[in-house]
């Protein structure tokens, strides 16, 4: 395992420890599984980000090794070990298991993957990497993203191998890479996205070859795939640091081609810099909602939070008195919102509910400090439906006033709104308002077939209910034949 550092022995010899701990952890299934390849006649590492967290004490049950293994050899090896085999990744020499195992007292499910030694390199005209295979680990290693990812432990001798100075610069908690910064982007510029990825996961810094890399080669991240681009961007969001990461993309010019909103919010009202800037308001309430999640990361809160106010930009406009206005940029960035993320190859589901609460994010300020109405609040917690909780959140969050006495008013307000909301709740089925009789029972009624006027009857109730609440069969009845007979 590694040696420590003269530079640094302390911080070394504290990953020496972690190191060993982590892997000694997983022995069982990793030994065991090299003992394979070895009885084959081929070699087995543990590489990459499985070396790197184990390193950082953080090494889960997802394990990655490399192998001199041609694909098909791999195949023959793992089918009778594991408890379930995939191929999906087999075009790209990388074959997936799963594997069962008792592991000190309790029972572990791990999944792995094996890639044969590689190289990668993307034609300039091309989206897919093209694959050739290697014959070293030293081969393999040098075509990894960063000298923090080129470390591995040959099994299950644990042999470690380093070549490129991983261990030091995890020490130092910076972002290399292991040739020319431009060679590796070049072969896939994925990696400038990774670069921001990293560093908002890790919480490291990116060395300043590979920022001024990354600035020159910005425009290369066009040939790479919608989905990939998306997959990064949503492991940068749901970080332990998103910001980190999403500065990089910005100040580097890779958000441009990405994610063009976003830069597009750095904007003043005028040369005396009155207007608070859009870019790092938007920062902050995304680091807001990050703090009010309960159940772990939530990608729908913080895209919402992050595009809350990207309708801005295009809705700016200078009054007479000196002020500066946005209206309607909440309907102007829902619609920028779905754009985006259809272009990112988003699900529907997802651009649905993000783009709604984009829609929704300023609605509570619509009903001014009053006391809300029962109807208010029927219709607000109706537009908001299953997203309710994340719109109190989102919310909460979008305010980010330096006057301590607003801030506290307006959190008293909605106070008073998720009070007013849980009141009604008790009293009525405010998760599924509907008009107190249904379309049969208005057919019944009216002595009509299905139309359009059945439709239109059914609005009418369920405004009234959104207005008044529950009416009851009769009273409903009765409002329905009045209404019915003004229609003439």
């Amino acid at each position: 395992m590694p040696n420590a550092n003269e530079d640094n022995p302390r911080a070394l010899s504290q990953v020496q420890r972690r190191a060993v701990s982590e892997l000694l952890r997983v022995s069982p299934v990793a030994d065991d599984l090299a003992r394979r390849f070895q009885e084959a006649g081929f070699s087995l590492a543990l590489v990459g980000g499985s070396v790197r967290d184990a390193l950082l004490g953080r090494l889960g049950n997802d394990l990655d090794f490399t192998t001199d293994a041609r694909p098909e050899d791999v195949l023959k090896i793992v089918r009778p070990w594991a408890d379930a085999v995939w191929e999906v990744g087999i075009a790209f020499g990388t074959v997936g298991c799963q594997k069962d195992a008792r592991v000190g007292e309790t029972d572990q499910r791990f999944l792995v993957e094996v890639t044969t030694y590689r190289s990668e390199a993307y034609d300039r005209t091309s989206r897919k990497p093209e694959v050739s295979y290697g014959d070293s680990i030293e081969e393999d290693l040098v075509r990894r993203d960063f000298t923090v990812n080129a470390m591995a432990v040959a099994l299950p001798q644990k042999e470690f191998i380093d070549p490129h100075g991983g261990l030091k610069d995890l020490s130092e908690r910076v972002l290399r890479t292991p040739g020319a910064p431009e060679d590796s982007f070049s072969d896939d510029p994925l990696r400038m996205l990774r670069a921001a990825r990293f560093a908002a996961q890790l919480d490291f810094d990116v060395a300043p070859e590979v920022v001024a890399a990354m600035k020159d080669m910005a425009g290369r991240i066009e040939i790479v795939s919608a989905e990939r681009v998306r997959d990064e961007v949503n492991k940068l969001i749901l970080s332990t640091h998103p910001r980190k990461g999403l500065a990089l993309l910005v100040d580097t010019g890779l958000a441009d081609h990405i994610l063009p909103e976003l830069p597009a919010l750095r904007l003043e009202s005028d040369e005396h810099h009155r207007h608070k800037d859009v870019y790092e308001h938007s920062l902050i309430v995304l680091e807001q909602a990050i703090d009010l999640e309960e159940n772990g990361p939530d990608l729908v809160l913080r895209l919402a939070a992050l595009l809350h106010d990207i309708g801005k930009p295009r809705t700016r406009r200078f009054e007479k008195d000196g002020r500066v206005s946005f209206h309607h940029h909440e309907v102007v960035g829902a619609k920028m919102t779905k754009k985006r993320m259809a272009a990112l190859k988003y699900s529907n589901e997802l651009v649905r509910d993000v783009s709604r609460l984009v829609e929704l994010h300023l609605r509570f300020h619509g009903y001014g400090t009053g006391e809300w109405t029962d109807s208010a609040v029927r219709r607000y917690v109706r537009d908001a439906g299953p997203l309710l909780e994340r719109l109190h959140k989102l919310t909460r969050s979008d305010c980010t006033t330096r006057n301590k006495r607003k801030a506290a008013a307006l959190s008293r307000a909605y106070d008073g709104l998720e009070e007013r909301v849980a009141q009604l709740q008790e009293q009525e089925e405010l998760d599924s308002i509907r008009p107190d009789l249904d379309g049969n029972q208005i057919m019944e009624i009216l002595g009509v077939r299905p139309g359009p006027e059945i439709g239109a009857a059914y609005a009418f109730l369920l405004e009234l209910r959104l207005e008044n609440g529950p009416m009851g069969h009769d009273a409903a009845v009765t409002a329905l034949k009045k209404w019915w007979a003004e229609r003439g």
